[in-house]
């Protein structure tokens, strides 16, 4: 039998030209329409963690909710989404980051950590790091601590584990 590996790299498609010329987009569709392999890659990830005493997952807008939400469910811990500005109710923490043209947001619930112990932030993929370096941030920020971070693929080409800092990252996948 193939390695999940093998099996998750098969079942990723690559799109040339999307979102714009000259990227090769990693569509992640084809593995979610496998009911059996989406659960395997959830339930490797949910191990990644399972020594690390993780009482919270955040899933970061939008795909990383896709990934977050079984992986917490696996562990019993808590889901927090984490999303761009003014989607979520009541009192928010936020942290503003550089894009490569531009900033963004993330905001998460003031009170989203209030006695965790352990948080694991997941997404699909790891690029720039930009995004996941500012949700380190964010959960520092609003009182929790990042024992690891998880992600189904990474793009080691831009260097994004550089911006992670001496932090635990874990992917299924390396291109």
């Amino acid at each position: 039998m193939q390695r999940l590996e093998e099996r998750v790299r098969a079942a990723v498609r690559d799109v040339p030209d999307f979102p714009k010329p000259g990227i090769v987009f990693k569509d992640i569709t084809p593995l979610l329409l496998d009911a059996a392999l989406f659960h395997e890659v959830t339930d490797a990830m949910a191990d990644w963690a399972r020594a690390a005493d993780v009482t919270h997952v955040v899933g970061i807008e939008s795909r990383g909710f896709i990934f977050g939400a079984p992986v917490a469910q696996a562990l019993g811990a808590g889901f927090v989404p984490m999303r761009k500005p003014g989607k979520l109710p009541g009192v928010t923490v936020s942290e503003r980051y550089a894009l490569e043209y531009g900033t963004d947001t993330l905001e998460v619930h003031a009170d989203a950590f209030t006695g965790s112990r352990g948080v694991m932030i997941v997404d699909d993929v790891l690029a720039t790091g930009g995004t996941a370096a500012a949700a380190c941030r964010l959960v520092a920020r609003a009182g929790g601590t990042v024992v690891l971070c998880g992600f189904l693929m990474e793009l080691g080409f831009l260097d994004g584990r550089s911006l992670m800092g001496d932090r635990r990252v874990d992917c299924l996948l390396r291109y």
